[in-house]
């Protein structure tokens, strides 16, 4: 049977947190065991500097993203892991894939539209004319470029998104279909969006979608006593004690869901029903969640303390990863007329 080559990467503009790690990095471990699957990982810091421009904070992410991929056990002997910003031949290619992406196209992307949107929302406010492209860099504009590069470089055949960076793939597909049609060859595969509507997307703090841009997440390897902190911080409701209570859009219960086992979901089903107290689910959910993070957590903040050895495994994947882009942008620099004179 044919392998399928599955690619994700994480954006390196913050520390992970449990929203992270049950949506992306957790089913993406998992896969990664399968012999079935050929899996590349990297850390995104190219896609970073369109977020921020601090390199401290850029920099103190890639060392938490990298340790964290590693200390929750990923496997990279089978997998291919790596930095974007170590394979020169991606960047490469985001310009060959620009000299064929049509600006309409960018002009459609969901990130883009929404500046704008903000900035005549903002100029109707103020009742000033603002220029609907204020503060958007090009970085902004055409990241999606940058994106289906990271993907057609390795020919990945599956891409693990949510539903909301659908777009991006089919960016993707466009970008290579548009190159195989100009340049006359099958130079790129096609890749597919994988959404898995089983896995979670967790609410935060205040409900909303555990996100960075919310200021509510729980980040994924903090103290046990920080992490019982913040599991107490979850907004709930004023049900009493006693008092039988609703698990349908409880943030409590959806997050003990996302590292329960069935058998523990129905028993807090049960407790639910019974009237369970805010406090002692607080205490049990802080419980499940520090018992299964233990052991990760304490590796996670010896490879902190070694990032020597967190170097040596991200050069290696890089030697891999450019073992792969080399001959393709090799047979692309040719396609496109660059071959050499001799």
């Amino acid at each position: 049977m044919e392998k399928r080559r599955i690619l994700t990467g994480i954006t390196t503009t913050g520390i992970p947190h449990l929203g992270n790690y049950v949506g992306a990095i957790r089913p993406a471990i998992e896969a990664s065991r399968d012999p079935s699957n050929e899996s590349f990982y990297f850390l995104a810091d190219l896609h970073a500097l369109i977020k921020s421009h601090d390199p401290k904070r850029v920099d103190e992410s890639r060392r938490a993203i990298a340790a964290t991929w590693l200390a929750l056990g990923l496997d990279t002997d089978t997998s291919v892991f790596y930095r974007q910003s170590d394979i020169p031949e991606i960047t490469e290619l985001t310009w060959l894939l620009t000299c064929v992406c049509s600006k309409g196209l960018m002009n459609r992307a969901h990130a883009y539209k929404a500046a704008v949107q903000e900035n005549e929302a903002e100029g109707a406010e103020s009742g000033k004319t603002v220029d609907p492209d204020k503060g958007i860099t090009m970085g902004l504009f055409s990241y999606p470029v940058l994106m289906a590069a990271d993907i057609l470089m390795f020919n990945a055949t599956d891409i693990p998104v949510g539903r909301d960076q659908i777009q991006h793939i089919e960016m993707a597909r466009d970008m290579g279909q548009r190159f195989n049609h100009i340049y006359k060859g099958q130079f790129f595969t096609l890749p597919e969006a994988r959404v898995d509507d089983e896995v979670a997307v967790l609410s935060g703090l205040d409900g909303r979608k555990m996100s960075k841009s919310y200021n509510n997440t729980i980040p994924l390897f903090e103290t046990e006593k920080k992490l019982l902190k913040l599991i107490r911080k979850i907004k709930t409701n004023s049900l009493e004690p006693g008092e039988p209570k609703d698990t349908e859009g409880c943030t409590l219960f959806q997050i003990w869901q996302a590292f329960a086992t069935a058998d523990q979901v129905e028993y807090m089903r049960k407790r639910y029903e019974d009237g369970i107290g805010w406090g002692d689910m607080k205490n049990e959910l802080f419980e499940l969640i520090n018992e299964q993070l233990k052991e990760p957590r304490a590796r996670y903040e010896e490879l902190m303390n070694d990032m020597g050895y967190v170097e040596e495994v991200l050069q290696k994947g890089a030697l891999r990863a450019r073992e792969e882009a080399a001959p393709t942008i090799d047979r692309l620099r040719k396609a496109v007329g660059f071959g050499s004179f001799a």
